[in-house]
């Protein structure tokens, strides 16, 4: 006995695991069975928006059923991605996290109505792309130095738009601020689109916009670039200088989008989501098109997409420190 015993053990353990293992696959096998919705927790044609849209085309086409992207701004990305937190975790509640709600909020509310390191599964990253800070053509500045003497000469009486208080948009201004020394106004909207219109209507001076939602403005000359947040140049915009090389060395505030699902999401199912999105951002027309918008593609496993939320909550925790933005 004893050792009967204990092969006996082992054989249903076994059995057991080989019968998980086949449920599992089930679960993956029949999904998606129905429609997939996709929250963008920003308003509409921002810049990840645009690149959202673009990746849930694709997904819908491979894996047969309707990808539906869906809206739902608010409070800097808050009130989308709590919905996302709260909705059911069976694989057709997807949103785009975003390094404001999930790496950059946490920092700036006090109440934040969810956990980004617990409430939600990561899929993978999906791309990322530095701001542009763009002013109104009738704005007499056609460099940083330029709109810094501008600045300089009319105190506090220059608007910046952001696409929500802690949003990268927002916190690239106060970062130029900071370091050039010059007052500006901030008018805070509800995402990047009304920021652009307003901007495009005159009605505010400058906007640290996402590439890929001011670049079709900059090439119409409806806008004028005059940096990039990112250490280098982007190659859809070669022309456009950095920040860091205008005078103001180091300086850097990129965004990124990526996509997650609720907490507790059957693992086959994140695994089949996580191998359709890298297969998405590896074709060679996603690729070119999101590098002609200023983007970059990029993808990794959700084990490496946590991780690195964990990290950027860590970094954007002592930008905002020392930005001295104060809590909602």
């Amino acid at each position: 006995m004893p050792s009967a015993a204990k092969h006996a053990k082992h054989q249903f353990l076994l059995a057991f695991l080989c019968f998980a293992c086949h449920a599992a696959s089930g679960v993956a096998q029949g999904y998606p069975a129905r429609p997939i919705r996709f929250v963008v927790p920003f308003p509409a044609s921002g810049g990840g928006d645009i690149i959202i849209r673009a990746l849930s085309q694709k997904l819908g086409e491979r894996l047969g059923q309707a990808v539906v992207v869906d809206n739902r701004s608010g409070a800097g990305g808050n009130v989308g991605t709590e919905l996302v937190a709260r909705a059911a975790p069976d694989g057709y509640t997807l949103v785009m996290a975003n390094v404001s709600p999930m790496a950059i909020n946490v920092s700036i509310y006090k109440h934040l109505p969810y956990n980004p390191l617990t409430d939600f599964t990561p899929i993978s990253l999906v791309a990322s792309f530095p701001n542009m800070l763009v002013v109104h053509p009738s704005l007499p500045a056609r460099s940083i130095r330029e709109l810094i003497r501008l600045a300089r000469a009319r105190p506090g009486q220059l608007t910046f738009a952001s696409s929500g208080a802690g949003s990268t948009t927002h916190l690239s201004a106060e970062f130029l601020k900071a370091q050039a020394k010059i007052d500006l106004t901030h008018i805070p909207y509800k995402g990047g689109g009304q920021a652009l219109i307003d901007l495009l209507a005159g009605q505010v001076s400058m906007y640290f916009s996402s590439v890929p939602g001011a670049m079709s403005h900059v090439r119409s000359k409806r806008l004028r670039a005059l940096g990039v947040t990112s250490l280098a140049r982007p190659d859809a915009v070669p022309e456009i200088p950095t920040l860091a090389e205008s005078g103001f060395p180091g300086f850097e505030a990129v965004t990124w989008i990526g996509a997650a699902a609720p907490a507790g999401v059957p693992r086959p199912i994140v695994t089949h989501l996580n191998s359709e999105i890298v297969t998405i951002m590896r074709m060679p027309d996603m690729r070119d098109r999101l590098l002609r918008q200023g983007a970059q593609p990029l993808f990794n496993t959700p084990e490496q997409f946590s991780a690195y939320i964990r990290s950027e909550i860590a970094k954007w925790a002592r930008i905002v420190r020392d930005s001295g933005i104060s809590a909602q």
